[in-house]
């Protein structure tokens, strides 16, 4: 064998075993999500957050990190949301920081492309604007009984994190309302 063919084996190898190394952290993040997602209900909670985002020290909350640059924030929000829509059993309350429309370009340089880019995965999808210290608490309350998965990419823009409590997929807000009332002896009709 001579010596370029066997610069070209040796360059083959090597990139077969970066594809290897990379290939599993990337499908484990994801497997991570799909056995979060049968396993949760409602009440849980998955978080797609930016890299600075703090660690948090509740017992329910667990905590995955993507590597790598070439997975995007938007392109995970995606993901989970598409294994949510695919389940039957739960269906996502979004909420997003209050404070990611007032995040200047002048001092989160692509935060103006983040927006667009959040806003086209969202759709037509209703996501509610709450301080981030506000979802951070609701985060820590629940994560005293329920379970929070919290993904942390290596997006580097303040704000920008996506919080998806679980809802009863199956039960509306209106049908528990009926339930209750019922319960409680003031019937209300059953709407179609």
């Amino acid at each position: 064998m001579n010596h370029p063919s066997l610069c070209k084996l040796w360059a083959a190898a090597v990139l077969l075993a970066s594809i290897l190394t990379t290939t599993p952290a990337q499908a484990q993040w994801r497997d991570e999500v799909k056995r979060s997602v049968a396993l949760f209900g409602h009440r849980n909670w998955i978080v797609i957050v930016d890299s600075a985002y703090p660690a948090q020290t509740s017992p329910g909350i667990q905590t995955i990190v993507v590597k790598g640059n070439h997975t995007t924030l938007p392109e995970i929000v995606t993901f989970v949301l598409d294994i949510l829509d695919a389940s039957k059993h739960v269906r996502p309350i979004i909420y997003t920081d209050a404070e990611l429309p007032f995040v200047s370009e002048k001092f989160a340089s692509g935060i103006t492309d983040y927006r667009r880019e959040l806003a086209a995965v969202l759709g037509k999808r209703s996501a509610q604007a709450l301080p981030h210290e506000q979802i951070i608490q609701k985060l820590d309350e629940a994560g005293k009984t329920f379970k929070v998965l919290i993904i942390k990419t290596p997006l580097a823009l303040p704000y920008t994190s996506v919080f998806l409590q679980l809802d009863c997929g199956y039960w509306s807000a209106e049908a528990e309302e009926t339930l209750r009332e019922t319960i409680n002896g003031s019937p209300k009709p059953m709407s179609k």
